[in-house]
């Protein structure tokens, strides 16, 4: 679980501040004068919080599942940060306030 973590906290670093735009669904489809039309700076900042969020509920979850000898926190806390952050990733990078129009 903590690889997962680690996965999306260098997902989310390599998105926004690694330029890779690439990695967001959807967007390296657009022809250029669509992606002209997108604060792409903001929804690359939606996707970061998202997947460190989920990276830390996910560690926090783990953490706790080692200390108290309860496995099933684990994937309570992944299915968890999964069932939270997919939405939140896809209503806000989603939103009109990111179309520059």
């Amino acid at each position: 679980m903590v690889g997962i973590a680690i996965f999306f906290i260098i997902l989310g670093i390599a998105i926004k501040n690694g330029k890779l735009y690439f990695l967001m669904a959807g967007y390296n489809t657009l022809p250029a004068e669509e992606k002209k039309k997108y604060d792409v700076e903001a929804i690359a900042s939606v996707f970061r919080n998202a997947m460190f969020f989920m990276a830390f509920v996910i560690s926090v979850g783990h953490y706790i599942s080692e200390w108290l000898e309860l496995p099933a926190i684990k994937f309570y806390s992944f299915y968890g940060a999964l069932l939270v952050g997919i939405p939140y990733l896809l209503i806000g990078s989603n939103r009109k306030k990111h179309k520059l129009d």
